[in-house]
């Protein structure tokens, strides 16, 4: 079964160069931020609406023959393959001749809010529906225990789908082509999502900070995604932001987004394990401000920086700073937001664009890469050449510029780090996303042993010895 929130559009008449259907009256909320009526931010590379993109926040969608038409902002930009809303006059204008064709537009904002604990959605689909960016989404689960469970959420504006709650569980929905965000959670504690598809959103092409792409989480505690896909979302595949605690990020696919594959930014305690992260425009994974994280046997390639680890000027010991969980108390003993504890374990991290394939830095200058507790081993780096890129680990010395290591011998002799480990210039690691046969065979040889916790979550024995992650 389908909710629909766009209907027909039929009474068209020939104005000019345009078309132009009368009696329009859907009437949309237009605030950019999640904040209604209020102003978008004047931060530089800081605000919801790209300038190149201005429309982005208005939730109007039109439709020809199930292809998305452009909103512009008035007459003088109309164009084929464009449309206006005039609510002045209850006019909807197309820039395309409509004869012979489907034209649908939006005229409903959201199309479920789920308001009672303990309450299932399954089996249903979305789409077009018009929520603006204080709506949090289409639809939006907002108690104790709610299950959305073999739902899609496709071609909705602003956001596809929002849990604010504790106990909520997304399991097998598809998030596609929303205008800002697949999904995002918010003071969402003991939130799961399992089976999530989440590709091409952001189609509006907001900035992609301070929000975008395919799913966003905030401000909650014991998180947990596995067995999804987040893959060609303009913007970041998944980030954790703003006090996030206790995530569990397993058996998932980050591919071919526009940003960042994975984020965890000025939150704490996260197990990064088995994942595949790549041909991400931005960074694989990026860890910013945020401490107590094992990254194990994931398979990091082609993306930015692959791996990405952190500091800024951000703490969490200053109140002014925007990002606490207001549920906790201040300070919270449990965020710092300093990145330190850093266990980075049995990863395969191979080409990429960046200048380096394992990037430690403290942009503070406050603390170097052995007082942030920052440790590597085990693991397999691979660049397809000896000057691309021509530094294999930046690492952060605390004041000044960081060291810079042209290869990972070298970063073993100055740190004692990655006491085992590969590396390898030229030839490959991988053949597609699996190991291949001459990674394979230094399992046993180069591989950490699987912790027990790390194991558990896995479904695997502790002690296996493994490189990069599992796949079929």
């Amino acid at each position: 079964m389908w909710f629909d929130g766009s209907r027909p559009v039929q009474n068209w008449a020939p104005s000019g160069n345009f078309w132009v259907a009368s009696g329009w009256t859907a009437r949309f909320d237009a605030s950019p931020t999640y904040t209604r009526g209020a102003s978008d931010g004047t931060a530089a590379n800081w605000t919801f609406v790209n300038r190149a993109h201005p429309m982005a926040a208005h939730p109007d969608q039109v439709w020809i023959d199930g292809r998305a038409v452009t909103q512009v902002q008035g007459l003088s930009q109309l164009r084929p393959g464009t449309f206006f809303a005039d609510y002045a006059t209850q006019k909807l204008y197309l820039g395309t001749n409509p004869a012979g064709h489907s034209v649908r537009a939006s005229d409903i904002s959201k199309a479920a809010t789920v308001q009672g604990a303990g309450s299932i959605v399954r089996g249903v689909g979305f789409q077009r529906f018009a929520p603006s960016i204080p709506d949090m989404g289409a639809v939006t689960a907002e108690r104790e225990g709610v299950t959305i469970e073999n739902v899609t959420v496709i071609d909705n504006a602003g956001t596809g789908i929002h849990a604010v709650g504790a106990n909520i569980t997304f399991r097998n929905i598809t998030l596609a082509r929303n205008g800002m965000l697949g999904g995002s959670a918010s003071t969402a504690d003991n939130f799961k999502a399992t089976g999530v598809l989440s590709y091409g959103n952001n189609t509006e092409l907001f900035n992609q900070s301070p929000v975008s792409g395919g799913f966003k989480v905030t401000r909650s505690r014991s998180v947990r995604f596995s067995d999804s896909l987040f893959v060609r979302n303009s913007g970041p595949g998944l980030w954790m932001d703003e006090s996030v605690y206790n995530g569990v990020v397993t058996h998932n696919d980050m591919v071919a987004n526009k940003g960042h594959g994975l984020i965890m930014e000025i939150s704490a305690k996260f197990v990064v394990a088995n994942n595949v992260i790549t041909g991400n425009s931005g960074n694989g994974i990026k860890l910013n401000d945020t401490s107590n994280v094992d990254v194990w046997n994931n398979t990091l390639s082609g993306n930015g920086r692959n791996l990405n680890i952190v500091q800024d000027t951000r703490r969490a010991s200053n109140r002014s700073t925007p990002g606490h969980d207001p549920r906790q108390a201040f300070p919270d003993p449990t965020m710092t937001w300093i990145t330190s504890n850093i266990t980075v374990r049995n990863n395969i991290v191979a080409g990429g664009s960046g200048n380096c394939l394992l990037c430690v830095e403290d942009y503070s200058h406050q603390f170097s890469a052995e007082q942030l507790k920052i440790s590597a081993n085990g693991n397999v780096y691979q660049r397809p050449s000896a000057g691309s890129p021509a530094w294999a680990v930046v690492w952060s010395r605390g004041a000044g510029n960081p060291a810079v290591h042209t290869s990972v011998a070298g970063f073993k002799s100055g740190t004692g780090q990655e006491s085992s480990h590969v590396f390898l210039d030229g030839r490959p690691a991988l053949n597609g996303w699996q190991p291949t046969a001459e990674i394979a065979a230094k399992d046993a040889s180069v591989a950490q042993p699987l912790s027990g916790a790390v194991a558990g979550l896995l479904g695997k024995s502790p002690g296996v010895r493994h490189l990069g992650a599992w796949r079929p």
